[in-house]
């Protein structure tokens, strides 16, 4: 059996303090503090390093070095934890002051959803000694279907000699004022403005051929100064009305909008009741047309600032009239192309009117007023329609001369 060597062991217990020494180190002020400093900074560093796998800094990146971190971990990182960049970034302006306005004119729409878009329109009527006329034309506009909180409605009368402007406020009074929820319009408004007409209303001077020019640019006036002061941001349409239509369908507004055309007009007829009184259909408006190979020449033989009036053996133009086309038992909804239209009623897109076109109050490619006004349309390439069948019917001028002069034809398109 092997024997331990125990000196060296007795020789280092030799060396070692009593308890009673170590017991005096260990209690002394100097140590202690030592011992707290260096547990403290062993803690603390045992924390970091066991959460530094997981540590993110706040500048960009996990806490990982590039070294260290897989592929798929650097994919992860970046799916989940993309940097976000803010560039130009605005608080909203808030603007409060009451003299300052905003319209979005990209919100209005203007098409075949009009009802489903509660698209606004605006029905405007020039007026000029019609107070005779203006009972029945309430009475007619009273029936329109399309929802008249829909619809606002403008007047100007200019140059009156009669009553136009009272009979004028006393019928609208009475519509705005009518207690059915559905009659009333959206709102209405009058201008006055006066331009120094002379010519007389009546039936002979109104329409002879002396005062065609004149006349004719003088309503291209009163329109412009009736549409300029009216029309608002949020309408779509713009639909002219005459004040002298005997009947008109209900739906026409729901029925023009139908077709989503840029200008578009009816047929013109009138009631007339022969001597054995029969009712004779005659057609009225000779202002919407389709240009022909005799107009284009005629126009060239023109100075400029002479203006074509339709029906008047003066010009023989040969164009083909909407007039004489068409038939109301046939479909209202056939459309044909015209160069020239007349004002009895006329739908409009407003973006049409806010491009500029208006109704010139001069000689616009030999053309004045509608027609001037169709001219101007196609020029800026504007589609200008007319529906042969859809019929709007005029009261009774008793042109007899004119009525010769065009006999009632029946050319169905």
């Amino acid at each position: 059996m092997e024997k331990i060597n125990l000196k060296p062991l007795a020789q280092l217990a030799q060396h070692v303090p009593p308890p009673r020494a170590l017991v005096h180190i260990f209690a002394r002020t100097r140590f202690l503090v030592v011992a707290v400093i260096v547990t403290i900074i062993v803690f603390t560093w045992s924390r970091v390093s066991s959460s530094a796998s997981s540590l993110e800094w706040a500048c960009y990146g996990p806490g990982l070095s590039p070294l260290e971190i897989s592929p798929s971990e650097f994919a992860a990182w970046h799916q989940h934890r993309n940097t976000p960049i803010l560039a130009n970034k605005h608080d909203p302006i808030d603007v409060n002051s009451k003299s300052i306005g905003s319209y979005n004119l990209n919100r209005i729409t203007t098409g075949k959803d009009a009802l489903r878009n509660k698209e606004r329109v605006l029905l405007l009527t020039p007026l000029r000694d019609a107070a005779l006329f203006l009972p029945q034309y309430f009475e007619i506009i009273s029936r329109i279907s399309y929802p008249h909180d829909l619809i606002d409605l403008g007047f100007l009368v200019s140059d009156s000699t009669d009553d136009t402007l009272a009979i004028l406020a006393m019928e609208l009074d009475t519509l705005q004022s009518n207690s059915d929820p559905k009659i009333p319009f959206h709102s209405a408004v009058i201008i006055e403005k006066d331009f120094g007409t002379q010519f007389s209303q009546s039936i002979e001077d109104r329409h002879s051929f002396k005062a065609q020019g004149p006349r004719r640019m003088g309503m291209g006036k009163a329109r412009n100064f009736l549409l300029y002061s009216t029309l608002r941001p949020e309408h779509s349409w713009v639909m002219w009305r005459d004040v002298d239509i005997t009947e008109s369908p209900e739906n026409i507004i729901q029925d023009f909008i139908a077709h989503d055309k840029d200008i578009i007009v009816p047929n013109v007829w009138f009631h007339r009741l022969d001597e054995q009184g029969e009712d004779i259909e005659g057609r009225f408006d000779y202002n919407s047309w389709i240009e022909s190979k005799e107009g284009r020449a005629l126009r060239k033989t023109l100075p400029v600032d002479t203006v074509l009036a339709e029906g008047y053996k003066e010009f023989n133009t040969s164009r083909t009239y909407l007039a004489l086309m068409g038939d109301w038992r046939k479909d209202k909804d056939v459309e044909v192309e015209l160069d020239g239209i007349g004002g009895v009623t006329i739908l409009v897109k407003a973006d049409v009117h806010r491009a500029g076109i208006n109704f010139p109050s001069y000689a616009f490619e030999n053309q004045a007023e509608t027609e001037g006004f169709a001219r101007m349309a196609k020029r800026a390439g504007y589609q200008v329609i007319g529906l042969p069948n859809y019929v709007v019917w005029h009261i009774d001028t008793a042109e007899k001369e004119k009525i010769k002069q065009h006999a009632v034809y029946n050319q169905s398109p």
